[in-house]
């Protein structure tokens, strides 16, 4: 069974990290993490893209 775990990334760049490493390191593996933006301007959405450039798993 696949789980959806939807993330609101709406300025928490200092939550972020810590967020995503809690999910990715969850021993149930058939999971996507979904993430909405709606306008951030912190520096969220650029932690989120390098992050994505150095995960080999994303789609």
């Amino acid at each position: 069974m696949t789980i959806s775990v939807i993330v609101p990334v709406y300025n928490v760049e200092k939550y972020l990290a810590k967020c995503l490493d809690s999910l990715v390191n969850q021993t149930h593996k058939e999971f996507e993490i979904i993430l909405i933006n709606d306008g951030s301007t912190d520096k969220a959405v650029n932690q989120l893209l390098n992050r994505i450039k150095r995960n080999t798993h994303n789609e």
